[in-house]
């Protein structure tokens, strides 16, 4: 099977965060990718060591190709590589792709049907659009970082989750699947404006519609979701480890009382915020009183809304990971497995990343380049 995606042709600017996590979740459908990395000079210095190895794993299943991008020849070739791809994918600052000469207009004067696709932080336009940023930025600009943490304490940062790889690399790759398709009915490409900013705003759909309710409160620790609420939550056990409860439904949390022998009228008023905090020590001690793997026994499985908070060692592990194969062992690395699952279509398990460059030769032979021009920009040192 080749994947839902196959036929697809992707070029890649090779950048860090949401962009290439777009260009992996493309190729792990089948898409084809190929990455332009950038040509180092003779001794440069690596600032992210991990890229370009086996550990890369946001650079599997794509092959290659370093070009050196300020020559006239390796921007020719670059572009050459544009008229025949679906679509292009970017992370830089605005401007940088048109300084470079690769600016959507000149590529889509090459092509008109390519979706050029942009990821940034604070997006294309904007006051902040030229700014420098990370993923804490830009969620804590979309009131998502304000809602996360406990209470009385700073906001807890949700690792690069929210902001880098929900509310950018994975919005990227939907708008370019989108806008392939437009372009596949009308012939006409466009360009994709992916912001972090906007993604992180948009996860948050639920929560902005909840605080309109009257059913959200800025508070922290305080809503149904964010830890405030006793029966959804994360509580010590007896080891050290952690469990994860979310047992909000009735008939859940019913099964709760029943299967730990907790007496229900502990738990009458378990709707009104004022008991949370004394509900809240009741489960704590509760938990606090086996071992994580106790617990498991009793609870996984269960429609209690159970499960144990494992580590990354751990999780692989698990037995429903394991039955589900969620993660994938390639070349020595473990890593998550491509998702969502298809019935037909069924992609292969990605390749291992190659280094930058690797395939340079096989990707230009692939994409039309003949020997002669292959050989002539190796030797003016462009690939």
């Amino acid at each position: 099977m080749a994947g839902p995606l196959a036929g697809v042709r992707v070029v890649e600017m090779v950048g860090i965060g949401p962009c290439p996590f777009a260009a992996m979740m493309l190729a792990d459908m089948g898409a084809e990718v190929i990455r332009i990395d950038r040509k180092a000079a003779p001794g440069e210095d690596n600032p992210y060591p991990m890229l370009g190895t086996r550990h890369d794993v946001m650079a599997r299943g794509r092959r290659s190709l370093a070009l050196d991008l300020k020559q006239p020849a390796g921007r020719l070739a670059a572009l050459r590589l544009v008229e025949r791809a679906d679509a292009l994918l970017e992370g830089f600052r605005p401007g940088v792709m048109e300084r470079l000469g690769l600016g959507p207009d000149v590529c889509l004067e090459r092509n008109q049907k390519l979706v050029y696709g942009r990821v940034t932080g604070w997006g294309q336009d904007g006051p902040l659009a030229q700014a420098a940023g990370h993923d804490i930025n830009y969620v804590a600009l979309s009131g998502m970082l304000h809602a996360m943490g406990r209470t009385g304490e700073a906001p807890a940062p949700p690792l690069n989750l929210v902001g880098d790889f929900g509310g950018g690399g994975m919005m990227l790759a939907f708008g370019v699947v989108c806008a392939v398709l437009a372009a596949r009915s009308s012939g006409q490409g466009q360009v994709v404006d992916a912001a972090m900013t906007d993604g992180a705003a948009l996860l948050g759909a639920m929560m902005y519609g909840l605080r309109g309710f009257g059913a959200w409160s800025d508070e922290r620790e305080a809503n149904l979701l964010d830890g405030g609420a006793p029966f959804y939550d994360s509580y010590a056990c007896s080891d050290g480890k952690f469990i994860a409860l979310g047992a909000i439904e009735p008939q859940f949390f019913a099964k709760l009382l029943a299967l730990t022998g907790t007496e229900v009228d502990e738990f009458a008023q378990r709707w009104d915020k004022a008991q949370w905090p004394r509900q809240k020590e009741r489960l704590a001690a509760l938990f606090a009183s086996r071992t994580r793997e106790e617990w498991c026994r009793l609870l996984e499985g269960t429609d209690v809304c159970f499960a144990p908070v494992l580590d990354m060692a751990e999780a692989p592990q698990h037995a429903h990971n394991a039955a589900r194969r969620t993660f994938v062992e390639i070349d020595g690395v473990v890593q998550p497995a491509p998702a969502p699952r298809f019935s037909r279509t069924v992609p292969p398990e990605p390749a291992p990343p190659s280094s930058p460059g690797q395939d340079s030769d096989a990707i230009l032979r692939d994409w039309g380049f003949t020997a002669e021009s292959i050989e002539a920009l190796s030797a003016s040192e462009v690939i």
